[in-house]
C-alpha cells in the first residue's frame, strides 16, 4: 500500500514539475477560439502575417483580452509531437500575455520545420512572428518586474 502511496505522490509532482510549472498554467477556455464559426470568422475576416515558421491570422474585437487558436498539421509529427508543438505555444502566449493586444482573436498555425527547433528557437520565431503581426510590444513591462 505504501508503495502505490509513493507511485502518486511522484507523479503528482513530478508532472506538475514538468509540464512548465504544472496545471495552473492552463490556459482558460475563455481564453482560446475553439468554435468553427469564430475561427472561420478569424480567417475570413482578419489580416494574416507569417515568417518561415509560422503563420498568424488575427482579427480586431472589442473584447475584455485575447483569445487564442491553434492550428498544427499532422504533416508536423505524431499525436505527441504535435501536441508538444501547442503546449509551446500556449507556454509562449501565457508568458508574454502582458505584452500581447488584449483585443484580438489570433490564430497560429505552426509550419513545416517547427517540429525540429529547440524550445529558444521556437519562443524565437513565435515571438518574431508575434512581432510583425504587430501583436507583440517587446518593450513593455509585466506587473512582475515593476514590483521588483
Amino acid at each position: 500500500m505504501s508503495e502505490l502511496i509513493a507511485i502518486g505522490f511522484f507523479r503528482k509532482y513530478w508532472y506538475n514539475s514538468y509540464n512548465f510549472g504544472g496545471r495552473s498554467e492552463v490556459l482558460k477556455k475563455n481564453y482560446r477560439v475553439k468554435k468553427e464559426k469564430d475561427f472561420s470568422a478569424v480567417f475570413k475576416n482578419g489580416e494574416n502575417t507569417a515568417n518561415r515558421k509560422f503563420v498568424i491570422y488575427k482579427l480586431e474585437k472589442e473584447q475584455p483580452h485575447y483569445r487564442l487558436g491553434l492550428s498544427v498539421s499532422k504533416k508536423l509529427g505524431n499525436a505527441v509531437k504535435r501536441n508538444q508543438i501547442k503546449r509551446w505555444i500556449r507556454h509562449i502566449v501565457m508568458a508574454e500575455s502582458d505584452k500581447l493586444d488584449p483585443k484580438v482573436d489570433f490564430v497560429v498555425i505552426a509550419r513545416k520545420g517547427v517540429e525540429n527547433l529547440t524550445f529558444a528557437e521556437f519562443e524565437k520565431n513565435l515571438l518574431h512572428a508575434l512581432k510583425v503581426a504587430k501583436m507583440y510590444q517587446e518593450g513593455i513591462m509585466s506587473e512582475k518586474e515593476v514590483k521588483n
